[in-house]
C-alpha cells in the first residue's frame, strides 16, 4: 500500500457526487453494518508503510480514534478536513511522502467492532478507508476503552521503511476521552488479532513498545464525555508526558495533527506553523496554539542543542 498521489479534485468530485445523490461519506456504517469491513479487519493483518520510486522517503502517520459515545463524531470531522491535513503535510512540506492510516477503537469487553485498522495510503484511498469505519457508538460506560489493544497492534503488527531503513519513528495519534485498560488481554488479542499470547501484557510494557517506533500522541478534544476530567488527562500524561494534548475545539484536530508532525520533522517551529494556518484561512489557530504550546517549547529546546549538519542530498545546512 502507499502508492498514488492525493488529489483534492478527486476528493471534491466524490463529495459533490455524494451530496447530489444523498449518500453518506460513511455509507458502510450508515447502512447498518455491525461487523468490521474486510479491508479494516485486524485479524492476521500487518500494515506496511513502504518506500517506492513514487514515494522514496515515506513518512507513516496513523490516526486511530475512539468511536464510542460522543466520540463517534470524530471521523466525520476528519473526513471533511482531509484536504487541509494533506495540504499542510504536502504543500507546506511538513513531511516527506506522508502515508496515512486511519483506524477506530471501541471496547473489546462489550462492542461488536472494538478494533478497525486501515492501510497506509498516499492517495484518496485513505478517504475510502474512513468511509468503511463502523461508527458503533457503544462502549461500556466505565471510563475505559481498548486503547491498549490498538497500541498493541501498532507495536507488533506494523512495518515501516521509515524505521527499518532510517531509524526514524512514525507518528501515531490516538483521539479519545477515556482511560486505557491496564492490561492487553491475551484472549482479546487471540479473538481479534489472531496472536497466541501465553499471558496478558501490562499496559506500561505496550506503551514502551509502541513509543519505541512511534512518536505517540493522545488528543483529548472538547465536547467529548470526559473532556476536562483531570483523571483522564493525568492518566495519559503519566504515560506520554507532554504528548497528551488537550484540544479546545474538535474542528482543530487535523491542523493539530499537521503542525505536530511539522514540529516533529523540524520542518517548522510553532510560530511558523501558526502563520501557515492564518495564511490558509484556518479558524483553528488559537486552539492549535494553546494545544501545542508545551510541545512547541520542548521542540525549540531540542533544536537549540542540536549541532548543525550538512544534508548532502539537498546541499542545505540544517540544525
Amino acid at each position: 500500500m502507499g502508492s498514488g498521489i492525493w488529489s483534492t479534485d478527486v476528493y471534491d468530485a466524490a463529495d459533490r457526487y455524494r451530496r447530489s445523490t444523498g449518500k453518506s461519506a460513511f455509507s458502510y456504517s450508515d447502512s447498518g453494518a455491525r461487523t468490521v469491513h474486510p479491508a479494516l479487519d485486524p485479524r492476521d493483518a500487518t500494515r506496511e508503510s513502504r518506500d517506492s520510486a513514487e514515494h522514496p522517503r515515506s513518512t507513516p502517520v496513523a490516526v486511530l480514534f475512539d468511536v464510542t459515545g460522543s466520540m463517534r463524531t470524530v471521523p466525520r470531522v476528519l473526513q471533511t478536513k482531509l484536504p487541509q491535513l494533506l495540504g499542510l503535510l504536502q504543500r507546506q512540506g511538513y513531511a516527506s511522502d506522508p502515508q496515512i492510516m486511519f483506524g477506530a477503537i471501541g471496547d473489546a469487553t462489550c462492542d461488536r467492532v472494538p478494533l478497525q485498522v486501515g492501510q497506509f495510503e498516499s492517495d484518496n484511498r485513505m478517504d475510502d478507508d474512513l468511509g468503511r469505519i463502523v461508527l458503533e457508538g457503544g462502549g461500556g460506560g466505565q471510563m475505559s476503552e481498548s486503547y491498549e489493544l490498538a497500541m498493541y497492534f501498532m507495536a507488533r503488527h506494523t512495518v515501516t521503511d521509515n524505521w527499518e531503513k532510517r531509524g526514524r519513528r512514525g507518528y501515531l495519534f490516538i483521539i479519545g476521552d477515556e482511560l486505557a485498560y491496564q492490561r492487553v488481554k491475551a484472549r482479546e488479542v487471540a479473538g481479534l488479532i489472531g496472536d497466541d499470547l501465553s499471558e496478558d501484557v501490562p499496559l506500561r510494557q505496550v506503551v514502551d513498545e509502541v513509543t519505541r517506533r512511534w512518536d505517540t500522541y493522545y488528543l483529548l478534544p472538547a465536547g467529548s464525555h470526559y473532556a476536562g476530567n483531570a483523571k483522564v488527562l493525568d492518566f495519559w500524561r503519566d504515560l506520554l508526558g507532554q504528548n497528551a494534548v488537550v484540544l479546545d475545539d474538535l474542528d482543530a484536530v487535523c491542523e493539530t495533527i499537521a503542525l505536530t508532525i511539522g514540529l516533529g520533522e523540524q520542518a517548522i517551529d510553532l510560530d511558523e506553523g501558526l502563520r501557515d494556518l492564518d495564511r490558509a484561512g484556518s479558524g483553528a489557530t488559537g486552539t492549535v496554539s494553546k494545544a501545542l504550546a508545551r510541545l512547541g517549547r520542548e521542540r525549540r529546546a531540542e533544536v537549540s542543542t542540536l549541532p548543525a549538519f550538512r544534508d548532502t542530498a539537498s546541499g542545505v545546512t540544517r540544525l
